[in-house]
């Protein structure tokens, strides 16, 4: 089938809903129009009017909407039917639709499509394409507006902007490594060091914000380790706001991980809260006591738990000896409301917090932020991925390679130009927009080679 065949799908989540909306995209929808309604619609106006079958059955009564490429989300002519949200009805109306736009090979719909077919057309670039997903998918405020600021372009536009800086210098060394007879001074005359510098300050500065966007987006995926009966349960219970977990003072009462998603100040947590560590003869905790340690290998943070009245016991000394030295681990001592006024000295970088009570429960949360890397007082981040943060840094280690590069002399111009054009490479893939043609459009429009 052909990539340009249209595609139609319902474009509303599945269930009952005051509204449904099927969605078509192609080339060129008038026929399928005229086959569904006996007329072309008017662009961009809402036509009310029943929409039926084959046979002139009315299937529901609704909204059309027409938009016409490339004026359109997709770039290709749009239809939209807004009908009634009942599931039988929607899938009856996409049925219609199939069955209409079957001579010009009208199929459903892969996922993605339609936002797969904007970015094919040049409606948006690819973190763009990438960010509509993540609006969709924001668990809070903050990762809705950093969503919504990719979507605006406010990202692609930062990474543009390096992109054409170095492209500039890239014509730069290019034409020099054309008219190696000129004898022209490259690094001297152009500026070459400090403007790699400062291309170098402002991508590490972009950087810095990435992992805000990223940290914004995926959040952090926090276990809660320790012995049973230390209150894991119930941290967890106290960070949700809500009993999620159930809570005895009979130990091993925790056999499978319990997970709950909570947000501090716009970030979202993953809290896993585990099974008790400690030998035992119970097969099931046994199983839950090893998926324990499963889970506490995946973690970005580990909360090892420990009971206040019982500081220096040996089984928490145990399990510190196996927890992974490349996760940080933050030691908390919990049931602090026990010590009646007691005074207790937690060691550096420790915390004491009674879940119960709910004390020290604020630089609890203040210190998973910082474990985090989170910057309350940075600029407001637009959401980023794993994969523009790998980019960027890729484009920052060949910016740091042609600066080594551009401290020797002209005699190694050529392996600048190739650190040059990795680090253009890089950026280019986090927008999806850089090819070698665009290079070569840049470099004879602003030069005459003649000269």
């Amino acid at each position: 089938m052909s990539a340009l065949a249209p595609i139609a799908a319902i474009a509303t989540a599945p269930g009952r809903g005051g509204i449904g909306v099927v969605r078509v995209s192609g080339p060129d929808l008038v026929p399928l129009m005229r086959e569904l309604f006996g007329r072309a619609l008017a662009p961009r106006h809402a036509h009310y009017l029943p929409f039926t079958a084959e046979g002139g059955e009315v299937l529901d009564q609704g909204i059309a909407l027409y938009f016409k490429g490339p004026h359109s989300y997709t770039g290709e002519d749009v239809l939209e039917l807004q009908g009634h949200g009942g599931p039988a009805v929607l899938r009856r109306l996409l049925a219609r639709c199939l069955q209409a736009g079957h001579a010009a090979g009208i199929r459903l719909a892969e996922p993605g499509e339609f936002t797969r077919r904007a970015f094919l057309n040049d409606r948006m670039d690819l973190a763009q394409a990438e960010a509509v997903a993540d609006l969709i998918d924001a668990s809070s405020e903050a990762a809705a507006r950093g969503a919504m600021a990719s979507l605006s372009g406010d990202f692609s536009r930062r990474v543009q902007d390096l992109a054409e800086r170095i492209v500039h210098l890239r014509m730069l060394v290019e034409a020099t490594l054309d008219f190696p007879e000129e004898e022209i001074d490259f690094l001297e005359k152009y500026q070459a060091r400090p403007t790699l510098a400062a291309l170098a300050a402002d991508l590490h500065a972009l950087i810095a914000q990435a992992r805000q966007g990223v940290i914004l987006r995926e959040g952090l995926h926090v276990v809660l380790a320790g012995q049973p009966n230390v209150g894991k349960s119930s941290l967890l219970n106290a960070l949700a706001g809500d009993e999620v977990a159930i809570v005895t003072p009979i130990a091993g009462t925790t056999r499978d991980k319990v997970v709950q998603e909570i947000h501090i100040d716009g970030v979202p947590l993953h809290i896993v809260d585990t099974a008790g560590l400690r030998e035992t003869e119970d097969t099931v905790e046994s199983i839950g006591i090893a998926r324990t340690w499963k889970e506490i290998e995946r973690a970005d943070v580990i909360l090892h738990l420990q009971d206040v009245t019982r500081p220096g016991d040996q089984l928490d000394a145990a399990i510190t000896g196996r927890l992974p030295a490349r996760t940080p681990v933050l030691v908390v001592y919990n049931k602090a409301d026990l010590l009646g006024g007691s005074a207790f000295e937690t060691p550096e970088g420790a915390l004491a917090i009674s879940a119960r009570e709910g004390l020290g429960l604020d630089k609890l949360r203040a210190e998973l932020l910082r474990l985090a890397g989170w910057n309350p007082g940075a600029e407001s981040p637009w959401l980023a991925r794993e994969r523009h943060l790998h980019a960027l840094q890729a484009a920052a280690d060949h910016l740091a390679l042609a600066g080594e590069h551009a401290e020797m002399d002209d005699r190694v111009l050529d392996l600048f130009a190739e650190e040059l054009r990795l680090a253009h490479d890089s950026l280019g893939s986090i927008t999806g927009k850089f090819t070698s043609d665009d290079l070569l459009g840049e470099i004879f429009s602003s030069f005459c080679i003649g000269k």
